[in-house]
């Protein structure tokens, strides 16, 4: 009699005999099985035909039953309770399919209760329920397997398949015998096969109750083949998970050994590294000048590193935020330079012209000399690219004798940057502000927060909020850093921003600094930055240093006109880059080379000129103006295009505009129709005409109030048909009732318009204060109107007709 597993699940093992695998073995006929039998309700398990299972009797109803049935034909209906937490089921609680078992063996056991081995025989379905006491009983409608044709290989595969899964299944079950997979390929009978491996599935009870329930034994067989891969499944990963544990386990204790080994060689060797590196520790604290409060906290944390072992994952957390505590620069300061007249002397051979911002640095200096102490103010330098904004500040810190450290926050978009992540999360790290100062050893360097404009935000937080703390003198000398976890003095640190367009700056954030405008370069500045800086610079990174070549002025004026077209000097510098390399080249080859540059070398080496003049300079038809416009690589030249035709007034905008420039012509428009009269213009024009207002390069976005007065000076030319006085630009705000108002960033303009060749230029009348700030040698030959309403622009821009 083979010996093979029978059980409920992996936590029921045990070993049953099984009798010979013949389903009619004990002579049962189906005529023999009476159609009324009693019931058997089973919690946890399905019986199916030919499986032998023990079960424990416990319910009285159960015994009764049992006992009655093995004293008379030993035949009971064995059914499936729906769900296994009911104690007292009722018909409701029983399923509708169940098996007839013949009881093999009824055994008494010591503690009172009765345990039977059954043996399935028979599905069936009830037919009716013809008792519940003392016991249920029902009458039995028996259900026959709906077998496969012979020729049915699909079945068969079935079947191959089922012994090869629950063969892996029980070789991945350490609990599982040998013998069952031996067992498992000696069933020759299909059917029996599928009883047998449905029973011992380790799957939900209303799997195999749905199992038990399909008649056809090709789609039982095929819902057990998807049960058994689901099994399979579970059954490598469970394997798997083990095998990783007790390895995980062997690595462990493997560790513990040679971290023993380890520490008792050390001990030998005259002490644990660990006990070495706290002590270290402690002896660079008793040289640190810092506070009581950082000293204290110190204090703590070296006494827990000492209790605590190398290889635990906090040890290297704990001695990373001590290791910071010790490299700041608590208390240790660099000596500024008050020696004014030095200072101003390194300012001036750094950079040219930039007479306003030196003068303010020199302000602070006096101040500090005068004080000796003061809260370091936070400056904001604004302007185009390429002006030098932060190479101002490595000047700036040279000629105070501090140490410089810049810090990008171009894109930046995670608070913590700033303030430091907290010490629980992995990668762990101090804001970058404490990182720059653990750089530089000094706690008054200058700081340059590059790009202060282009700070981005998102989910994690918004870095302008974080460095209100930082940037604000009455805070930051108590800025507290996550990581740092005690605050830290910044009040003695001089942060100087760099932004290309203030209104980008957070307001809260922008309300902190004090802001130094600095304006695009003149051409005249352009040509003393280029002989004094940009030419010796590129002359020895090309290994030219010792060549001896001679700019004119003239030229290098040239040079700055007709290629380049910016409001810094970084265009300026490639374009001596490009010079230089040529250069290099010929003296590689042997070549000749000049001393005294020409325009025919500037032409030879760098091709025709890219840009020209005279397209503003030259007579444009009526209806069209030019403007003057401020973007952030400093001034530009705008044209604004009006067109007249045919239709019912409609206003067409086109060129990329922005809402107010869209409102500027709309008001311009409307003023002017109000007005007609005044310039001459048949009202009935408008409503018969229909005007277009465009401004080229469409592919470039514009916007803001400046082309008012172009756009009014545009389409009152197109009305009237008069053409735009030549060599005329103008900037300003227009209003409804005619008035002129006053714009931004005329420098800028103003130096644009010098680059292109305007020679008159029309602007409000509050507007002459920024032109006297501009230095009078930059603007020679340039003349100002100064206007307070819309007609005198017309009168000033518009030429009679011939």
């Amino acid at each position: 009699m083979n010996k093979i597993f029978l059980g409920n699940s992996e936590e029921e093992m045990e070993f049953m005999p099984i009798i010979p695998l013949n389903e009619e073995a004990d002579g049962i006929e189906d005529d023999k099985i009476p159609n009324e039998l009693a019931l058997l309700p089973l919690r946890n398990t399905v019986l199916f035909p030919g499986v032998v299972l023990p079960i424990t009797v416990g319910r009285d109803k159960s015994i009764k039953a049992v006992n009655d049935a093995y004293k008379s034909d030993k035949l009971i209906g064995v059914i499936a309770q729906k769900d296994s937490t009911v104690e007292d089921p009722t018909i409701n609680d029983l399923s509708d399919v169940g098996t007839v078992a013949r009881i093999v063996k009824l055994i008494k056991m010591p503690d009172g209760g009765t345990t039977i081995i059954i043996q399935g025989r028979k599905r069936f379905r009830i037919s009716s329920i013809t008792g519940d006491d003392p016991y249920f009983k029902a009458k039995l409608n028996l259900l026959h397997d709906e077998l496969p044709e012979d020729t049915d290989t699909e079945f068969d595969l079935y079947i191959a398949s089922i012994k090869e899964l629950a063969g892996e299944i029980i070789q991945l079950s350490p609990n599982l015998p040998s013998e069952a997979s031996i067992i498992l390929k000696n069933i020759e009978n299909p059917a029996f096969l599928v009883h047998f491996v449905s029973s011992n599935l380790n799957s939900e009870l209303r799997d195999k109750q749905q199992l038990l329930e399909i008649n056809n034994l090709h789609t039982r067989a095929e819902l057990l083949l998807k049960l058994l891969q689901t099994e399979l499944q579970l059954a490598e990963l469970k394997n798997k998970i083990t095998n990783k544990t007790k390895a995980d386990l062997d690595k462990q204790q493997r560790e513990y050994f040679l971290q023993q080994q380890l520490k008792s060689i050390r001990e030998e060797l005259g002490g644990d590294s660990n006990d070495r590196e706290v002590k270290e520790l402690q002896r660079k604290a008793e040289l640190k000048k810092w506070p009581a409060a950082a000293m204290e906290l110190f204090k703590k944390g070296a006494e827990k590193l000492e209790r605590m072992h190398p290889s635990t994952p906090d040890y290297s957390v704990v001695y990373n935020h001590l290791d910071l505590m010790l490299d700041l620069p608590w208390e240790d300061y660099t000596a500024d330079s008050y020696d004014l007249k030095k200072a101003k002397k390194i300012l001036d051979n750094d950079h040219y012209g930039m007479d306003k911002i030196k003068e303010r640095i020199l302000e602070y200096l006096a101040v500090l000399k005068l004080k000796g102490d003061m809260k370091s103010p936070i400056l904001c330098f604004v302007g185009p690219p390429g002006i030098g904004k932060t190479s101002l500040g490595r000047s700036i810190a040279n000629a105070i004798g501090r140490k410089y450290v810049r810090l990008s926050l171009g894109g930046l978009h995670d608070e913590s940057e700033i303030r430091g992540h907290r010490k629980t999360y992995i990668g762990a790290m101090p804001g970058r502000v404490l990182q720059s100062i653990r750089k530089v050893k000094s706690a008054n360097p200058v700081m340059i927060l590059d790009e202060i404009d282009k700070v981005g935000n998102d989910g994690r937080g918004d870095p302008s909020s974080a460095l209100l703390e930082v940037l604000d003198p009455e805070q930051n000398s108590s800025f507290y850093d996550n990581y740092l976890e005690l605050e830290y003095d910044l009040s003695k640190v001089l942060f100087i921003a760099t932004a290309n367009n203030i209104n980008a700056i957070h307001p809260a954030l922008r309300d902190r600094l004090e802001i130094i405008d600095l304006s695009g370069y003149s051409i005249e500045e352009k040509v003393e930055i280029a002989k004094r800086h940009l030419l010796p610079k590129q002359k020895e990174a090309h290994g030219l240093k010792d060549l001896k070549l001679k700019f004119s002025n003239a030229l290098l004026d040239k040079t700055i006109q007709y290629y380049t077209r910016e409001s810094g000097v970084r265009e300026l510098d490639r374009v001596f880059a490009s010079l230089m390399r040529s250069l290099a080249k010929d003296v590689a080859l042997e070549e000749e080379v000049p001393e005294v540059m020409t325009e025919a070398h500037i032409e030879r080496i760098l091709g025709k000129p890219r840009y020209s003049n005279e397209i503003y300079t030259l007579g444009n038809p009526a209806g069209v103006a030019v403007g003057l416009a401020w973007t952030y690589v400093g001034g530009d030249i705008l044209f604004i295009e009006t067109s007249l035709s045919e239709g019912k007034g409609e206003l067409k905008l086109t060129g990329n505009l922005g809402n107010v420039m869209k409102e500027s012509a709309a008001t311009a428009l409307s003023y002017l129709q109000a007005h007609a009269e005044e310039y001459n213009i048949d009202p009935k024009l408008f409503m018969h005409k229909a005007v277009h207002v465009h401004v080229p390069e469409g592919a470039v976005p514009k916007d803001g109030p400046s082309a008012g007065i172009t756009m009014f000076t545009a389409i009152a030319s197109a009305f009237t048909g008069k053409r735009v006085k030549p060599y005329l630009a103008m900037t300003g705000e227009i209003t409804l009732r005619g008035q002129v108002l006053p714009v931004g960033g005329i420098k800028e303009k103003i130096l644009a318009a010098k680059r292109a060749g305007i020679k008159e230029v029309i602007l409000c009348w509050q507007n002459e204060k920024d032109i006297r700030d501009i230095n009078p040698d930059y603007i020679k030959g340039m003349k100002f109107h100064y206007v307070r309403e819309m007609s005198e622009v017309a009168s000033l821009a518009l030429l009679k007709k011939k």
